[in-house]
């Protein structure tokens, strides 16, 4: 694995500069691998080690390069050492790269790299990410996907690096649309409908009952005494309103189980009415909550404490806001889970909201406000399917494994599948996931379904495809793979590629839990896959020699493992034939 060599370059560094091992770690990176062109397998930067102080920081870098360089020497380990621009660079011994790196699997496939010292400097504690976050009683919207796919991908991250990670869904279930939707019921709605087809039903009712209040003040006022009968908890209001609530958590568990995600809770802003005026009299006691001109209860972010940055908390008929019921929340969750940190996964036009909030919060005091984080993120245009614009992420996903389905069946390579429409669907997923994590989250990006599923080129569909082939060259020489392997018997540049490239992944782990971004991870599975292509070209294991063989299949094997694992941090489910 990649720790060895890192603390055998590490150990050599130490004993040559008399210092200790671990401070050259973080100065260590093994080398990005460059098609056709044999590169060394880690570089160490002098900037690093000049700016934490291990080399002098003046004097001429290429100097101090060259000088360091010079002082160490070959082993066992390493077979060459070569001074570059700033840098040093480490080629290591062939069949010990082998050997290293292709050892634990067999062992312990799914925790390859993932026990990397790299980690250590991670606090592991308990994560809180809260991400989805629908509104209820209305259909899945396809807007409500990037949340969804990120914050299960920052999950299952932290998951796979020791985290104890709870996964909530905060649902907007509360507010005056319920109160427009509970009177509209009463009026439009029709239990048997709803039974039938629950959310469709209750969509038609919003649509209805919002056009005839435009020019009918009864119904406003209906929808005024609706909610407020749901605020002073009235059963039978309540009664409507949980079952709105239970529909929709059941219609949408169907969607989440179709995208591989869970949530261990369903959290909402009802949860949190009655702590929300507990929050307003707790910013009174701290002399934080104002009136403004207008009657409003606002807090003071400005600097200056002079009025000119103010947020409001309170309406000025004394009930409470999104922000207060986001206050309460927070404070809730930090007393019943006790988080080490909080990450809140939504798009970009709620960056102002998070800062106020996690401002407000550190001014009541709550200095575990530092912990919580919000990932934001861009849009996505021209998401349609081919009826017209989208509305319902089920028609993304239904387009999805219908386009792929028809995709597979026009390709003269697809297998025989037991269950062709599960594949489709979750090739079609792994296509969505991987077009919108190829770049940075804040960017928005162009929603485009023919580059989306193209099986050649750096697509979710390829990483199946790759997969698959995998498995299928693994079940074709099942018997022939052996507990022991020649490592001298892989010594061609085009497994050593796949080997160097593989000496990255806790690099690239350590980077996404670093920024939250799940690019690196996906590139990283895409070079790996162009890597397998061109192995599985040049390396044929049918016709081989039994120890050649036997010696291929065990970097095949490899390669497939750390691919699979990678795919399921990042929400995709592998497929074993297509």
């Amino acid at each position: 694995m990649a720790c060895f060599f890192r603390r055998s370059i590490a150990a050599k560094l130490g004993r040559t500069l008399q210092q200790p091992e671990d401070v050259f770690i973080p100065a260590l990176s093994a080398v990005p691998v460059f098609k056709k062109q044999q590169t060394a397998d880690f570089r160490l930067s002098i900037n690093t080690l000049r700016a934490n102080g291990i080399l002098p920081s003046s004097g001429d870098i290429q100097l101090q390069t060259e000088n360091l360089a010079s002082q160490l020497k070959q082993d066992s380990v390493l077979e060459d050492i070569s001074a570059g621009r700033g840098a040093i660079h480490f080629k290591v011994n062939r069949k010990l790269l082998v050997q290293k790196i292709l050892e634990p699997f067999g062992k312990d496939d799914e925790r390859f790299s993932l026990n990397s010292e790299l980690f250590n400097t991670l606090k592991r504690g308990t994560t809180l990410v809260e991400y989805s976050s629908p509104n209820i009683a209305k259909k899945f919207h396809a807007g409500h996907l990037r949340s969804t796919i990120i914050g299960n991908f920052i999950a299952n991250l932290k998951q796979s690096l020791g985290h104890k990670v709870i996964r909530m869904n905060y649902l907007g279930d509360w507010g005056m649309q319920f109160g427009l939707l509970g009177a509209g019921f009463g009026q439009f709605g029709c239990q048997e409908k709803l039974k039938q087809n629950p959310l469709q039903h209750l969509f038609e009712v919003y649509v209805q009952v919002n056009k005839e209040a435009e020019h009918n003040e009864d119904i406003n006022q209906a929808a005024r005494d609706f909610f407020k009968q749901l605020e002073q908890r009235e059963s039978e209001a309540v009664s409507l309103w949980q079952q709105f609530r239970e529909i929709t958590v059941d219609e949408y568990q169907r969607v989440y189980k179709r995208l591989g995600v869970h949530f261990d809770i369903y959290s909402g802003e009802s949860f949190h009415q009655d702590q929300a005026q507990e929050v307003v009299q707790q910013l009174q006691s701290r002399g934080l909550l104002k009136t403004s001109e207008k009657g409003t209860g606002v807090v003071d972010l400005s600097p200056a404490a002079d009025m000119s940055k103010v947020y409001t908390v309170l309406r000025n008929d004394g009930t409470t806001l999104y922000i207060t019921r986001d206050l309460a929340a927070a404070i809730d969750r930090t007393e019943k889970y006790q988080f080490d940190e909080m990450i809140y996964v939504t798009d970009k036009g709620q960056a102002t909201h998070f800062q106020q909030l996690f401002q407000i919060l550190l001014l009541m005091g709550h200095s575990w406000a530092d912990r919580c984080q919000h990932v934001p993120f861009g849009l996505v245009r021209g998401m349609k399917t081919r009826s017209g614009e989208v509305v319902f992420l089920e028609d993304v996903l239904d387009e999805a494994r219908a386009r792929m389905l028809h995709n597979m069946s026009q390709s003269k390579t697809t297998k025989e599948m037991d269950d062709p429409e599960d594949t489709a669907e979750k090739v079609g997923i792994s296509a969505l996931i991987v077009q919108d994590f190829k770049g940075p989250l804040l960017s928005d990006y162009t929603f485009d379904w023919d580059r989306m599923l193209q099986a050649q080129g750096d697509t979710g569909v390829f990483l199946q495809y790759t997969h698959a082939r995998l498995c299928s060259l693994i079940r074709r020489n099942e018997g022939a793979e052996a507990a022991v392997f020649d490592p001298s018997l892989l010594l061609e540049q085009t497994s050593v590629s796949v080997l160097q490239h593989l000496l990255r992944y806790d690099e690239v782990l350590y980077q996404s839990a670093q920024d939250l971004q799940p690019k690196h991870l996906v590139n990283f599975l895409l070079k790996l896959s162009h890597l397998i292509a061109s192995a599985h070209r040049e390396l044929p294991v049918k016709g081989s020699s039994r120890d050649v063989a036997q010696a291929r299949l065990r970097l095949f094997s490899g390669a497939c493992s750390v691919l699979a694992n990678g795919m399921r941090i990042l929400g995709i489910t592998p497929v074993n034939k297509m």
